[in-house]
Protein backbone atom coordinates (compact mmCIF):
# COMPACT_ATOMS: atom_id res chain seq x y z
CA UNK A 1 0.00 0.00 0.00
CA UNK A 2 3.18 2.38 0.59
CA UNK A 3 4.14 1.77 -2.83
CA UNK A 4 0.93 2.56 -4.32
CA UNK A 5 -0.37 5.21 -2.43
CA UNK A 6 2.42 7.29 -0.70
CA UNK A 7 5.40 7.00 -2.42
CA UNK A 8 3.49 8.86 -5.10
CA UNK A 9 2.85 11.81 -3.16
CA UNK A 10 6.33 11.86 -2.19
CA UNK A 11 8.07 11.28 -5.91
CA UNK A 12 6.14 13.66 -7.37
CA UNK A 13 7.13 16.43 -9.69
CA UNK A 14 10.95 15.40 -8.51
CA UNK A 15 13.02 16.58 -11.30
CA UNK A 16 11.58 20.47 -10.61
CA UNK A 17 11.30 20.38 -7.05
CA UNK A 18 14.00 18.27 -5.23
CA UNK A 19 15.15 18.68 -1.92
CA UNK A 20 18.55 19.75 -1.51
CA UNK A 21 17.97 21.01 2.37
CA UNK A 22 19.07 18.18 5.13
CA UNK A 23 16.25 18.46 6.88
CA UNK A 24 13.68 18.56 3.57
CA UNK A 25 15.53 15.12 2.63
CA UNK A 26 15.56 13.91 6.25
CA UNK A 27 11.62 15.22 6.79
CA UNK A 28 10.65 12.93 3.26
CA UNK A 29 12.85 9.80 4.17
CA UNK A 30 11.15 9.97 8.04
CA UNK A 31 7.62 9.26 5.92
CA UNK A 32 9.40 6.12 4.48
CA UNK A 33 11.34 5.37 7.74
CA UNK A 34 7.82 4.97 9.53
CA UNK A 35 5.72 3.06 7.23
CA UNK A 36 8.80 0.44 7.19
CA UNK A 37 8.96 0.31 11.06
CA UNK A 38 4.84 -0.36 10.62
CA UNK A 39 5.50 -3.89 9.83
CA UNK A 40 5.79 -6.03 13.32
CA UNK A 41 8.44 -8.05 12.22
CA UNK A 42 10.97 -5.74 10.67
CA UNK A 43 10.42 -3.04 13.54
CA UNK A 44 13.18 -3.48 15.48
CA UNK A 45 15.64 -3.55 12.32
CA UNK A 46 18.07 -0.60 11.03
CA UNK A 47 16.52 1.66 8.37
CA UNK A 48 18.88 0.55 5.90
CA UNK A 49 18.39 -2.77 6.72
CA UNK A 50 14.41 -2.67 6.55
CA UNK A 51 14.74 -1.20 2.72
CA UNK A 52 16.70 -4.16 2.06
CA UNK A 53 14.41 -6.90 3.66
CA UNK A 54 11.03 -5.07 1.61
CA UNK A 55 13.37 -4.31 -1.58
CA UNK A 56 13.01 -0.35 -1.40
CA UNK A 57 15.34 2.25 -2.09
CA UNK A 58 15.70 5.34 0.05
CA UNK A 59 13.67 8.13 -1.85
CA UNK A 60 17.24 10.19 -2.69
CA UNK A 61 18.76 7.44 -4.64
CA UNK A 62 14.92 7.89 -6.76
CA UNK A 63 15.79 11.09 -7.15
CA UNK A 64 18.74 10.51 -8.28
CA UNK A 65 17.67 7.91 -10.84
CA UNK A 66 14.79 10.09 -12.28
CA UNK A 67 16.98 13.26 -12.97
CA UNK A 68 19.42 10.81 -14.61
CA UNK A 69 16.61 9.29 -16.61
CA UNK A 70 15.20 12.57 -17.59
CA UNK A 71 18.65 13.81 -18.63
CA UNK A 72 18.64 10.38 -20.84
CA UNK A 73 15.35 11.44 -22.79
CA UNK A 74 16.64 15.39 -23.00
CA UNK A 75 20.02 14.34 -24.38
CA UNK A 76 18.48 11.63 -26.98
CA UNK A 77 15.35 13.70 -28.09
CA UNK A 78 12.69 11.86 -26.47
CA UNK A 79 10.74 15.20 -26.12
CA UNK A 80 9.61 17.52 -28.29
CA UNK A 81 13.19 19.36 -28.83
CA UNK A 82 11.21 23.14 -29.46
CA UNK A 83 9.72 22.72 -25.65
CA UNK A 84 12.55 20.64 -24.27
CA UNK A 85 15.32 22.19 -22.14
CA UNK A 86 18.13 22.59 -23.61
CA UNK A 87 21.05 21.15 -21.30
CA UNK A 88 24.27 22.98 -22.15
CA UNK A 89 26.91 20.48 -23.68
CA UNK A 90 31.09 20.72 -22.21
CA UNK A 91 32.05 21.09 -26.31
CA UNK A 92 35.72 22.35 -25.31
CA UNK A 93 37.07 19.14 -25.02
CA UNK A 94 37.65 19.63 -20.67
CA UNK A 95 37.67 16.69 -18.81
CA UNK A 96 37.53 13.97 -21.61
CA UNK A 97 39.50 11.30 -19.59
CA UNK A 98 36.67 9.68 -17.13
CA UNK A 99 33.40 9.32 -17.07
CA UNK A 100 31.37 9.35 -20.79
CA UNK A 101 31.96 11.04 -24.16
CA UNK A 102 28.68 13.21 -24.01
CA UNK A 103 29.41 15.34 -20.94
CA UNK A 104 27.40 18.07 -19.91
CA UNK A 105 28.99 21.55 -19.05
CA UNK A 106 29.52 22.10 -15.60
CA UNK A 107 28.27 25.81 -14.35
CA UNK A 108 29.69 28.07 -11.59
CA UNK A 109 26.82 29.72 -9.32
CA UNK A 110 27.10 31.73 -6.72
CA UNK A 111 24.25 31.40 -4.74
CA UNK A 112 23.39 27.91 -3.26
CA UNK A 113 19.97 28.04 -4.65
CA UNK A 114 21.04 28.30 -8.36
CA UNK A 115 23.26 25.20 -7.78
CA UNK A 116 20.17 23.22 -7.54
CA UNK A 117 18.64 23.58 -10.69
CA UNK A 118 18.05 20.84 -12.33
CA UNK A 119 20.39 21.79 -15.26
CA UNK A 120 23.04 22.52 -13.12
CA UNK A 121 21.91 19.80 -10.38
CA UNK A 122 22.62 16.97 -12.61
CA UNK A 123 25.67 17.91 -14.38
CA UNK A 124 28.25 16.32 -12.45
CA UNK A 125 26.62 13.36 -11.78
CA UNK A 126 25.81 12.40 -15.47
CA UNK A 127 29.44 12.88 -16.27
CA UNK A 128 30.66 10.60 -14.16
CA UNK A 129 28.69 8.11 -15.83
CA UNK A 130 30.56 5.46 -18.35
CA UNK A 131 29.44 5.47 -21.96
CA UNK A 132 28.24 1.81 -21.87
CA UNK A 133 25.46 3.80 -19.81
CA UNK A 134 24.61 6.63 -21.50
CA UNK A 135 24.56 4.92 -24.88
CA UNK A 136 21.81 2.86 -24.87
CA UNK A 137 18.80 2.49 -27.46
CA UNK A 138 16.21 2.83 -25.77
CA UNK A 139 14.78 4.58 -22.04
CA UNK A 140 14.38 0.45 -20.42
CA UNK A 141 18.05 -0.56 -21.55
CA UNK A 142 19.16 3.13 -19.65
CA UNK A 143 17.08 2.11 -16.74
CA UNK A 144 18.52 -1.51 -16.50
CA UNK A 145 22.54 0.05 -17.34
CA UNK A 146 22.04 2.67 -14.70
CA UNK A 147 20.87 -0.03 -12.05
CA UNK A 148 23.67 -2.39 -12.80
CA UNK A 149 25.83 0.87 -12.51
CA UNK A 150 24.99 1.64 -9.23
CA UNK A 151 23.93 -1.54 -7.50
CA UNK A 152 26.49 -1.18 -4.88
CA UNK A 153 26.02 2.44 -4.40
CA UNK A 154 26.18 3.83 -0.93
CA UNK A 155 23.05 6.06 -1.59
CA UNK A 156 21.27 2.38 -2.30
CA UNK A 157 19.63 2.16 1.39
CA UNK A 158 21.74 5.21 3.06
CA UNK A 159 19.96 8.30 2.13
CA UNK A 160 22.36 9.88 3.80
CA UNK A 161 25.15 8.71 1.79
CA UNK A 162 26.27 11.12 -1.63
CA UNK A 163 26.92 9.24 -5.21
CA UNK A 164 30.64 9.54 -5.37
CA UNK A 165 31.04 8.76 -9.01
CA UNK A 166 32.22 5.58 -8.85
CA UNK A 167 28.97 3.04 -8.26
CA UNK A 168 30.90 2.16 -5.16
Amino acid sequence: MYKHLVRLHLEYCNSVWAPYKKSYIDKLEKVQKRATKMIPELRKMHYPDRLKQLNLLTLTYRRSRGDMIETYKLLTGKYDQQVALALPKNVTGEYLTRGNSNKLLVKRCRYELRKNFFSNRIANMWNSLPDYVIISDTVNIFKNRLDAHWKHSDFLFHYRATYNGTGD
